[in-house]
């Protein structure tokens, strides 16, 4: 099992990202695939997840409107585009596969996570 996250990298502030997540060695469609990131000091937080089976999207309150998820199902892979990124988006993000995500009234959750891959930097300048 392998998901490998890519494309981060130093941007000022306003600025974007794409971040790219290719999976192999599972079955894609079994998992919803989410993005999760750690700033020094601070708990990892999920930021947004997607099921391949049905295009469901979830986003966390904190990048809703500027970020957006999407997936290539023919190539097992999950994008993130960050738009409008602000100095506090700065962490290392990290893809994943999991069982379920939800909304609990308007906040985002999930559970399940089985596969984690390794992390890519972001880094916001001011």
């Amino acid at each position: 099992v392998q998901l490998q996250a890519s494309g981060g990298g130093l941007v000022q502030a306003g600025g974007s990202l794409r971040l790219s997540c290719a999976a192999s060695g599972f079955t894609f469609d079994d998992y919803k695939i989410g993005w999760f990131r750690q700033a020094p000091g601070k708990e990892r937080e999920g930021v947004s997840c997607i099921s391949s089976s049905d295009e469901r999207t979830y986003y966390a309150g904190s990048v809703k409107g500027r970020f957006t998820i999407s997936s290539d199902n023919a190539k097992n892979t999950v994008y993130l585009q960050m738009n409008s990124l602000k100095p506090e988006d700065t962490a290392v993000y990290y893809c994943a596969a999991l069982l379920h995500c939800y909304y609990s009234g308007s906040y985002y959750s999930y559970y399940g996570i089985d596969y984690w891959g390794k992390g890519t930097q972001v880094t916001v300048s001011s």
